[in-house]
C-alpha cells in the first residue's frame, strides 16, 4: 500500500502511520532498527529498493529524506508512506523537504524514529566530510558513507581518516569483504615465504582499490603499489592482486565474476568472486552495530597524513 501525503507535517505522517498499523495489522514491534537515508530526489527509488531488499534480513523502519534547500517559496513537506507489499519487510516513509524544512534533517525526522532502537544513517551519494558531526550523524549508532560516489574518492578517504569516529563505515570498504576473505586464505599457499611487496590493479575511480592497498600496508608492513591499468587497458573496480614473495609470485586476477589464481610452481585454480551489490553491502553493515576496528585501523593507518 502506498499513501501520498502532499503538503503535510511530521505529526500528520506519524498519525497516519499509526492508523495504517491499526487498520492493516502492520506492526513496528518487529523492527530491529531505524534506517535513515539522506539522498537527492532522483535516487529515491533506487535507495528504497535497496532498503526494502536489505530489510528482509534486518526488519527496519526506513526513512528516506530527500531535501532541496534552495527552492523559492514557502517551506513544504511532501510525504509518502509505503507498507505491506510495497515495503518489503519494512515500513518506508519518504520525505521530500523543500526550503527551510530541509535545513535541519535531525529535527525533521525526530518524531518518526523508533524508540529504543539503533539508528543507521546512510548517505548513498553526497556524503559529509565528518559523518559523526553531520546533523543526522549526531543521532546515529552507525554512519554509512560511499566514497566511490564522491568527486575525488581518494581525497574523501583522507577526510574520513582525519574525522573518523567509532560507528563510521564506508561502502567502498564493505565491497572488499570477499576480496579480503579470499586473499587471507591464499596466504596458506605462501607458507613460510616472506612477502616482499604487493601490487593492486585497480581503477582510479575505485576507492576500494586504495583501501585494499592500505590493508596490505597496515597488516603486512610491506611496500604496496596500485597500477591503474592492466596490459595497457583501464580496469573496472579491482582487477587483481599480485603478491611478490621470496621465491615467487602469487596473483589473483578477476575477469567478470571469476578470479584466476596463479602461483609459481603451483597448480592454477579459479574461484567465484562476484561484484557485491549495494544490497549485499547494506545487509552486512546493518548486521553489526559496533565499531569496525579493522576499518578504523586501515583508514587511520593508510590515509592519515
Amino acid at each position: 500500500m502506498i499513501v501520498d501525503m502532499p503538503a503535510t507535517t511530521i505529526s500528520d505522517v506519524s498519525a497516519r502511520l499509526s492508523s495504517l498499523r491499526e487498520e492493516g495489522g502492520v506492526v513496528a514491534l518487529g523492527r530491529v532498527l531505524t534506517l535513515v537515508v539522506q539522498t537527492d530526489f532522483r535516487r529515491i527509488e533506487e535507495v528504497v529498493e535497496a532498503a526494502n531488499a536489505s530489510s528482509r534480513a534486518h526488519p527496519a523502519r526506513v526513512i528516506v529524506l530527500a531535501d532541496e534547500v534552495d527552492v523559492p517559496g514557502e517551506p513544504r513537506l511532501d510525504a509518502q508512506i509505503r507498507v505491506g507489499g510495497d515495503a518489503g519487510a519494512s515500513e518506508v516513509i519518504i520525505l521530500r523537504a523543500y526550503g527551510g524544512l530541509a535545513e535541519s534533517p535531525k529535527g525533521l525526522i525526530g518524531g518518526l524514529l523508533l524508540p529504543d532502537a539503533p539508528i543507521v544513517v546512510w548517505w548513498p551519494n553526497a556524503c559529509p566530510a565528518s559523518p559523526a558531526e553531520a546533523d543526522l550523524g549526531t543521532i546515529a549508532t552507525r554512519r554509512l558513507t560511499d566514497s566511490a560516489n564522491q568527486s575525488d574518492p581518494q581525497a574523501y578517504l583522507k577526510n574520513l581518516a582525519k574525522n573518523y569516529q567509532p560507528g563510521d563505515g564506508d561502502m567502498a570498504w564493505t565491497r572488499l569483504t570477499l576480496w579480503r576473505s579470499q586473499l587471507a586464505s591464499l596466504f596458506d599457499r605462501i607458507e613460510d615465504n616472506t612477502v616482499e611487496s604487493v601490487e593492486i590493479i585497480g581503477s582510479e575511480l575505485s576507492p576500494s582499490a586504495d583501501l585494499l592497498a592500505a590493508w596490505f600496508r597496515v597488516k603486512l608492513g610491506v611496500p604496496t603499489t596500485i597500477s591503474r591499468q592492466h596490459k595497457g587497458k583501464n580496469v573496472l573496480g579491482i582487477g587483481g592482486v599480485k603478491i611478490h614473495y621470496k621465491g615467487g609470485e602469487l596473483k589473483m586476477m578477476r575477469s567478470a565474476e571469476v578470479a584466476k589464481i596463479k602461483q609459481t610452481d603451483k597448480p592454477s585454480a579459479s574461484i567465484l568472486l562476484p561484484r557485491r551489490s549495494i544490497v549485499d553491502c547494506l545487509v552486512e553493515e546493518m548486521r553489526f552495530m559496533g565499531p569496525d576496528e579493522t576499518y578504523a585501523e586501515v583508514l587511520r593507518g593508510g590515509f592519515s597524513d
